[in-house]
């Protein structure tokens, strides 16, 4: 084999490491929202890295919607944490979506996965079940298809939660933010929402009765009823 196919390996920026750096300590701290990294002059100092590169790790965190950068000094310097680690992976897979000219099937066939093995788990292990019962009885209340997707994704995200698979549950949650529009225009078309309510009445009853096939197998019908043109085969 010739190596004219290969190129050198380039190293990493020192703004990836800072990056890198930073996203550690804000998971090994429990940083929530509102808590401040420390200023960038101290960041460089404790990094040994140039100010710039704690500025660059910065500006990209900033884009991405995890921090607010703050001009001040003493207490006022230094970033503030504006949002937890899904909510940024939404905005990405947002992102992502509209550049990428993904198909709904696509979108469809990636939640169908994720959400048969979180149905599952969650039944397996017996899960809590009060924030699915909660959301179902928000959704029946609701007046507008916009506030029924609204309860409709707090139920969905709920058996996510229930897996008990924390990266689970924030992929569900990005999934389910990029592709509300979708959701809402999948609602609007059937017009009656009593098929899907009965189906989130049997995931529930699954769930609840620790029966890991039956939750898998609702999950499959009820996204063949919201999406019946993706499941037609």
């Amino acid at each position: 084999m010739d190596g004219s196919g290969w190129r050198p390996v380039k190293r990493t920026r020192t703004f990836e490491d800072v990056l890198a750096q930073i996203e550690r300590r804000i998971a090994e701290d429990g940083l929530t929202v509102g808590d401040r990294l420390p200023a960038e002059r101290l960041l460089a100092e404790r990094l040994g890295v140039g100010r710039s590169s704690v500025r660059e790790a910065l500006r990209v965190l900033e884009t991405l919607g995890v921090v607010s950068s703050q001009a001040g000094r003493g207490p006022d310097a230094g970033a503030v944490l504006t949002s937890r680690p899904e909510t940024a992976l939404a905005g990405l897979l947002r992102l992502h979506l509209g550049l990428a000219g993904l198909e709904l099937r696509e979108v469809i066939d990636t939640r169908h996965m994720i959400e048969q093995w979180a149905a599952a788990g969650a039944a397996a292990a017996r899960a809590d079940t009060t924030a699915l019962s909660s959301a179902l009885s928000w959704m029946d209340g609701a007046t507008t298809s916009e506030e029924f997707v609204e309860h409709d994704t707090a139920f969905h995200c709920a058996i996510a939660d229930a897996s008990g698979n924390r990266l689970i549950a924030a992929i569900m949650r990005s999934l389910r933010d990029s592709m509300r529009r979708y959701a809402v225009e999948a609602v609007e078309r059937l017009g009656d929402t009593s098929i899907l309510r009965a189906d989130h009445v049997r995931i529930l009853g699954a769930i609840e009765a620790g029966d890991p096939d039956e939750a898998s197998l609702a999950v499959s019908e009820h996204l063949a009823h919201a999406y019946p043109s993706l499941f037609d085969h």
